[in-house]
């Protein structure tokens, strides 16, 4: 058993590579694309539904459930991203069952592909709704010496994020790994089948975390609405509303 799919070559040329991990990403991806289209094909609106449509909905609205549970007012904006985020993890992990096949995001560059996907998504969706000058603004408040310290938090998020996936995917393939040098039948399927769960686990751990930052981004950065004068009522008035 190989720890990381980035052991395993398929082809090499100089110093150009085809890794696994390259391999089953695209693979990975070219699944979802072409269930979401199967999935999709024929979708219905009355009573009698596919139960492949049930399960989509499930998903959709459990998704967008989440999503809008974090604070973030608009899910279905942010549901193609995160939701994108979480089947691929989810996905990977669940394809473990399959002889052969070696989870992508047991390598740290996978990881840190989705980590920069979510460090660029902050601010994209930040500015969007708080616009370009209020959202740099919110770096250098409340005064410009803490601008390198929300730079280096920033960045040092998206590390956590990135190692934090790649650890705990990694993790337990190693166990499995020890495992099976000690006792090859039994235990390597018990822990195969609670690497499905811890997966799932790390699939919806890492979605929060993207939804909370997005959440933060836009949030923090969202202009407050001014205050609304009222009226005061006054002896004046209230004569001219009696006279009228």
């Amino acid at each position: 058993m190989n720890l990381s799919p980035d052991n395993i070559i398929f082809w090499q040329a100089g110093i150009f590579k085809l890794n696994a991990t390259i391999v089953y990403t695209w693979g990975l991806m070219l699944v979802l694309v072409l269930g979401s289209k199967l999935i999709t094909r024929k979708l219905s609106t009355d009573l009698e539904r596919s139960r492949w449509q049930n399960l989509l909905e499930i998903i959709v609205t459990g998704i967008n459930q989440q999503i809008e549970e974090v604070g973030l007012k608009n899910p279905r904006k942010y549901l193609g991203f995160l939701g994108t985020l979480f089947l691929f993890v989810a996905m990977a992990s669940l394809f473990t069952i399959v002889p052969g096949y070696e989870p992508p995001t047991g390598s740290l560059s996978t990881t840190a592909a989705l980590a920069i996907c979510v460090l660029v998504a902050v601010p994209m969706f930040g500015i969007e709704e708080a616009g370009f000058g209020r959202y740099l603004r919110a770096y250098t408040q409340p005064t410009i010496i803490m601008l390198p310290f929300n730079i280096i938090s920033e960045i040092s998020r998206t590390l956590a994020l990135a190692v934090r996936l790649f650890g705990n995917m990694m993790s337990g393939t190693l166990i499995i790994a020890i495992l099976l040098t000690i006792t090859p039948f039994i235990f390597p399927i018990i822990m195969s089948v609670l690497g499905l769960l811890t997966g799932m686990v790390q699939a919806y751990i890492f979605s929060i975390l993207a939804t909370v930052y997005i959440a933060a981004a836009t949030r923090a950065r969202k202009p407050e609405p001014e205050p609304k004068l009222e009226e005061k009522t006054t002896p004046d008035n209230n004569k001219r509303i009696n006279h009228g």
